[in-house]
């Protein structure tokens, strides 16, 4: 990773909330689990270390997570840990289904556009509505 794309993705990582907390169990199979769902659904993910409570230091954490996960270390500041990694699946293109044969998904352009011909005749011929702000 270059530093431009890190540093694109810590601008991107700003807004984020924090996900889960490592605390006193430290890097345990629960937290590599839920890091790898979260890594696979969102790419982008941050994490928070409980600094009182935590056998080791956030960078050692980190390390560990990225480890296990497959992921990139993309910063570790104070008790933040971000995390990234490429899913596939999120860059898929969208298959968009096609009718079938003889069916159209479009309205009916001759109709859609007389009715909205005769709607606003209507609302030009139409009383005009009591807002509540004349005078009374």
């Amino acid at each position: 990773m270059t530093s431009k794309e890190r540093a694109a993705l810590r601008a991107q990582a700003n807004s984020l909330e924090a996900l889960f907390q490592a605390g006193k169990g430290g890097v345990n199979d629960a937290l590599i689990a839920q890091t790898d769902d979260a890594l696979r659904a969102r790419e982008l993910i941050k994490l928070k270390v409980l600094l009182e409570t935590t056998p080791e230091p956030p960078k050692a954490i980190a390390q560990k997570l990225a480890e296990a996960t497959g992921a990139e270390i993309v910063q570790v500041i104070g008790g933040s840990i971000v995390l990234y990694r490429y899913s596939p699946t999120l860059h898929e293109p969208v298959k968009k289904e096609k009718p079938k044969s003889g069916i159209s998904n479009r309205p009916n352009s001759r109709k859609s556009a007389a009715w909205l011909r005769r709607k606003q005749a209507e609302k030009r011929f139409s009383a005009p509505r009591d807002t509540g702000r004349g005078r009374k």
